[in-house]
């Protein structure tokens, strides 16, 4: 969860400062972007954080499999969500950055213009994304921690998953 809090809370930020930002005079704003973005970008760091979230969940589910259907139901479908952002961000967003980061400026300021406007909208879609993700890990969570609401058959099971994850 504390990956899947950090990427909620850099994406946020990212929608906040860095997309007004780049938008903000162009082309000088998406220039002084692109200086500032030179040796390293934001996408270094979700190509780090968001696998190791992908792994974190796929662990989670795993060791509390045994737990109950509710509790593997809510971690299974925080994975899915997890790996469905990530697919989301390399099909919608690399291309945008692309644009706006990568390509010559002599492509078209309407392009980078459109590109930035997508990109800015569709990350709250994305945070909105990675939020369900960390609002099921808690769900999970909640549910391993109480184990009449996760309809676990022995009470055993949650002590020895709890064990287990610790």
């Amino acid at each position: 969860m504390t990956f899947a809090a950090g990427l909620l809370f850099t994406n946020v930020y990212n929608s906040v400062i860095d997309a007004h930002s780049w938008g903000s005079a162009l082309p000088g704003s998406i220039q002084t972007a692109r200086d500032y973005f030179s040796s390293r970008n934001p996408g270094d760091f979700y190509r780090f954080a968001s696998p190791i979230n992908q792994v974190i969940a796929l662990a989670t589910l795993a060791l509390c499999w045994r737990a109950g259907g509710r509790v593997r139901a809510l971690f299974a479908a925080a994975l899915v969500i997890a790996v469905l952002s990530d697919m989301f961000t390399f099909a919608y967003f690399y291309p945008r950055n692309h644009i706006m980061f990568e390509a010559p400026m002599q492509a078209g300021l309407e392009a980078i213009r459109r590109a930035q406007a997508e990109w800015a909208t569709m990350n709250w879609v994305r945070s909105a994304g990675v939020g369900l993700n960390l609002i099921l890990s808690f769900g999970g969570l909640f549910a391993l921690l109480n184990p009449q609401r996760a309809r676990v058959d022995q009470p055993q099971q949650v002590a020895s998953a709890l064990t287990a994850t610790a």
